[in-house]
């Protein structure tokens, strides 16, 4: 389970491979972003620091979190985000819960980032243990020439 005790913005990312959608809740649901940002690390990486700078720490979810859902990730841990993911099937569940509508990019969006806000217990945290970074700085400390 996450701790989102400190987090004052959720974005729920819906991951595509041209493009992505974009909600971010305040920790009482005010809408503060819904777009499609460019796929691009540039423009991921301004949309995350103008949320940081207007509203403070960030959780940045997706519901893919490997090939397409990678860039998005790597750019947000850069800037100083947390990231974690909702479970497909999880997520599959939790959209049971929202009144019918047509299934949109903006919609899982949205509700990936309201399960963040209000089911942390759903998530799985992406950042690495410390044993991880450990290990890693290890190897890479072989791999560096004398």
């Amino acid at each position: 389970m996450i701790d989102t005790g400190d987090i004052d913005v959720y974005l729920g990312l819906h991951v595509g491979k041209g493009e992505h959608h974009a909600t971010a809740l305040t920790p009482v649901g005010k809408r503060v972003l819904d777009k499609r940002p460019p796929n691009t690390e540039p423009k991921l990486r301004e949309t995350f620091a103008k949320l940081q700078a207007k509203h403070g720490s960030l959780l940045v979810v997706v519901g893919q979190p490997a090939s397409i859902g990678a860039l998005p990730l790597a750019v947000a841990r850069d800037t100083g985000c947390r990231v974690a993911y909702l479970p497909g099937l999880t997520m599959r569940r939790i959209v049971d819960l929202y009144p019918a509508e047509a299934k949109t990019d903006a919609r899982d969006a949205a509700i990936i980032a309201d399960a963040a806000r209000t089911m942390p217990h759903t998530l799985r945290d992406l950042a690495p243990s410390d044993e991880t970074v450990a290990e890693l700085e290890m190897i890479v400390g072989h791999l560096r020439p004398a």
